[in-house]
């Protein structure tokens, strides 16, 4: 994906009555991220079918899920793993049919050690990609040691020279993991007002709140800012610009984990047998070099994984590290919730 393209994705993003942006086959809507059109993910169901599914995209995590809520149709989801008990709470989705779907078998077992993704009434959530969140900086402004510690983002030297992306969700895994807290699931409330304390200290240093990789790319390469809390996607695009781009994983307090996958929405309009070949052709090992390729991410079918576990992409981005991890699983609703209304609260200055 060039910065081009991915600034032609944030187009779709800023204009909701694109929705549905790629009308394609008509038995199975795909309610995704803009991105995750890109034949060579899904190749298998076009091979079956002749073409794509329909997709409509959204910006979001939430927005996305008020939309379902609202009562927008479609027949598959794609939400982060820590969306999937609102769906389940609202009674939004219905389990898979883990027998239709052999790949499961497949999925590295950490995708799917919750409750909340798999129990005795079936499989609610098939995870599918996987990414990581960092340090992104400017390797000929940034010195080394500067990026060691997340401290970076409230040091006073970098006034008007970071951006953190708008997002709760990797928004506080920074601010946990740069006051100690790796596990997000049992946060005390000192805990929370540290990190949120931290956060108001990082927000003075705060350029601009990236919305998507594109427009955090476009502030990167203009110079805007130095330093960005970043998803591993935006290496291959300021990479293939040649700007010098650095992303530090093994920080002092360490970096994030994140996965997301696929819903079976309740009453979709389309075909639940097309459903199942979107999710069978999507888990094919062969799709793991396609979202590499146009996303950045890692499939998490381990057989796929291993056919790119060498490239650069997956060693720098993706790849285990010897550092803290905050992964970014289902965590208390209710918590997530609190985290959401702090986050707005420290972006107005408060």
């Amino acid at each position: 994906m060039s910065i081009l393209r991915t600034t032609a994705m944030a187009l779709v993003l800023a204009a909701p009555s694109l929705s549905p942006a790629l009308a394609a086959d008509p038995e199975l809507t795909v309610f995704d991220w803009a991105g995750f059109e890109e034949p060579v993910i899904y190749q298998k169901y076009i091979d079956k079918h002749g073409q794509g599914p329909t997709f409509a995209f959204y910006g979001d995590d939430d927005e996305a899920y008020q939309k379902i809520a609202s009562g927008f149709r479609a027949d598959v989801a794609h939400p982060c793993s820590q969306m999937v008990s609102k769906y389940r709470d609202a009674g939004l989705i219905e389990p898979w049919d883990e027998s239709r779907i052999p790949a499961v078998a497949d999925i590295d077992p950490r995708f799917l050690d919750s409750e909340v993704f798999r129990d005795d009434q079936g499989l609610w959530y098939i995870p599918a990609d996987f990414g990581s969140t960092a340090v992104a900086y400017n390797t000929e402004t940034v010195p080394e040691e500067d990026v060691s510690t997340l401290q970076i983002f409230v040091n006073p030297a970098y006034q008007g020279r970071t951006s953190l992306p708008d997002s709760a969700d990797d928004v506080w895994a920074l601010g946990y993991l740069a006051t100690g807290v790796t596990d997000w699931t049992d946060v005390s409330d000192e805990q929370f007002q540290a990190a949120a304390d931290w956060l108001r200290k990082a927000h003075q240093n705060v350029a601009v709140y990236w919305a998507d990789p594109a427009e955090e790319a476009q502030l990167m390469a203009s110079g805007a800012v130095d330093v960005a809390w970043s998803w591993n996607d935006v290496l291959p695009l300021l990479e293939a610009e040649g700007y010098p781009i650095g992303f530090q994983r093994t920080a002092t307090e360490g970096s994030s984990t994140f996965f997301c996958g696929f819903v079976n929405l309740k009453n979709g309009p389309g075909s639940e047998d097309k459903a199942y070949d979107f999710i069978n052709a999507w888990l094919d090992p062969g799709s793991a070099i396609g979202l590499l390729d146009t996303i950045g991410y890692g499939l998490t079918n381990t057989k796929g994984l291993e056919t790119v576990a060498d490239d650069p992409r997956v060693v720098h981005g993706l790849a285990e590290i010897d550092a803290p991890v905050l992964a970014q699983v289902p965590n208390d609703p209710e918590q997530r919730e609190r985290q959401l209304i702090e986050f707005e609260k420290i972006k107005a200055g408060y």
